[in-house]
């Protein structure tokens, strides 16, 4: 990557981090803030609260990213910072439920992703925006993990109304780092690789082998969801202190990272990610089983966060993966876009219908309910096609005619190695599915190569 791709991928990469840690802190603590809280008493309103950023950020995230294809994407990462940061203070300064539910909602309403996603496709070249996107969600995931052990001590130090403020002020931060940090792209144009193309959705949505996962992703959120709802407010009930509560995350997220890693490492290299995949599954239902009862003992809790915290990481960093493989490569984006709705409505769902679970019927019933989803997620994993070894890599070839597009993609659909080939004339990208065991890579750069002149002449 060169220093101006560098530069552009750690900078979106900060305003992922830098908004996601801020919705990450209140996550072991707000149950437990709520109480406090006019109206705080109904699990529903808290679940509520916690979910319905979710909806929100749903309905709102592709037109923000079609939108930013129009207006420019600075402006609207721009404005949904703002709204995200207006969000943060109204929840700040609520004194009720209810005022809290509509930051929230506001919160989720400054629905940046995709906006982001498609500037970072701006900035960098086809080769290398799988390396940019990686680090952006690896920065989220260490922004969830540092949440879990830093919210609660935040919590005592400036409690959640503050952690609030930080968080609007975090996002005001992020829009120091949009100006004046990350470059202007020479050109923004719609990228099939990134964005959600409206054209592609119907293809996306009746391909069944997508379904599951998008299936996946909106159940694993909802579960996490459901559980912040309760877990908090169980742990206290155990007997730990709500200071305390880091000294269950930490340990337990620690853990999980030293079975995830190598987990994830043995799939991809022996091409084993089916049943890695369906073992995480399992394990995530048996997570939730524990925790169903086991949420009355501080250690039933503990042991089954472990192992929720080790099938989430698994399947938290594998479903990209997959979504990817499995994805036709002319409609990735698109695939990508209905994945993260999914997981947004998952979240919103969970919050919700756990809250609802826990107010009626008890702790153990948000549980249950978790096992119901991830039984029928393990259902619908045991048919799925076995992910393909390969990987997808983009080549910029410059725009071209149809026909000429047409030539170039049955040519390097020849080559050795080569799985799936698509040439987007008006972009002027070719994406390449390519067999993980070797492909003739020299080839294919060869018949790359020997197209650009031709345009260019």
């Amino acid at each position: 990557m060169t220093r101006a791709e560098k530069r552009a991928a750690s900078g979106l990469a900060a305003i992922f981090g830098l908004r996601m840690l801020g919705m990450f802190l209140i996550l072991p603590v707000f149950a437990l803030y709520a109480e406090d809280l006019q109206g705080g008493d109904n699990y529903t309103l808290v679940g509520l609260a916690l979910g319905i950023y979710g909806l929100t950020q749903a309905i709102l995230m592709i037109p923000f990213g079609m939108a930013s294809d129009r207006i420019g994407r600075k402006k609207v990462i721009i404005f949904g910072l703002i709204v995200f940061a207006f969000g943060s203070f109204v929840a700040m300064a609520a004194t009720d439920i209810y005022w809290t539910i509509i930051g929230r909602a506001l919160q989720g309403a400054g629905a940046i992703s995709a906006a982001v996603t498609a500037m970072l496709a701006d900035l960098t070249r086809e080769e290398h925006r799988t390396k940019a996107m990686a680090l952006i969600g690896s920065t989220i995931g260490i922004a969830f993990a540092v949440s879990l052990a830093a919210g609660p001590a935040l919590n005592r130090l400036i409690g959640v109304p503050g952690i609030f403020a930080m968080t609007g002020i975090l996002a005001l931060a992020a829009i120091w780092v949009v100006k004046v940090w990350v470059p202007d792209p020479a050109d923004t144009h719609f990228h099939a690789d990134a964005q959600a193309n409206p054209a592609k959705l119907a293809d996306v949505l009746k391909n069944d082998q997508l379904a599951r996962l998008d299936f996946g992703i909106f159940a694993l959120h909802a579960a996490q969801m459901a559980m912040f709802v309760v877990v908090p407010v169980a742990l206290v009930n155990s007997g730990l202190a709500a200071d305390h509560h880091w000294a269950v995350y930490l340990p337990v997220l620690l853990g999980s990272f030293v079975l995830m890693v190598p987990g994830i490492i043995y799939g991809e290299k022996r091409g084993q990610m089916k049943p890695i995949f369906i073992g995480s599954v399992a394990l995530m239902l048996l997570a939730q089983l524990g925790l169903a009862y086991g949420i009355d003992h501080f250690w039933g809790i503990v042991w089954a966060l472990f192992f929720y915290f080790v099938a989430f990481n698994l399947l938290e960093a594998s479903l990209p993966s997959l979504i990817s493989k499995l994805a036709p490569a002319s409609a990735k984006g698109t695939a990508m876009g209905v994945y993260n709705t999914a997981q947004a409505l998952g979240l919103f769902f969970g919050g919700f219908f756990g809250g609802w679970l826990a107010q009626h019927y008890g702790f153990a019933a948000v549980f249950i309910f978790c096992v119901i989803l991830m039984a029928i997620w393990l259902l619908a994993s045991l048919s799925m096609t076995t992910p393909p070894a390969i990987k997808t890599r983009l080549f910029r070839v410059g725009v071209m005619q149809a026909d000429q597009a047409a030539l170039l993609k049955m040519q390097l659909a020849e080559v050795t190695g080569v799985v799936e080939a698509v040439v987007v004339a008006e972009e002027g990208v070719a994406m390449l599915k390519v067999s993980l065991k070797g492909w003739d890579e020299a080839a294919a750069r060869t018949l790359l190569d020997a197209a650009l002149p031709a345009r260019q002449a």
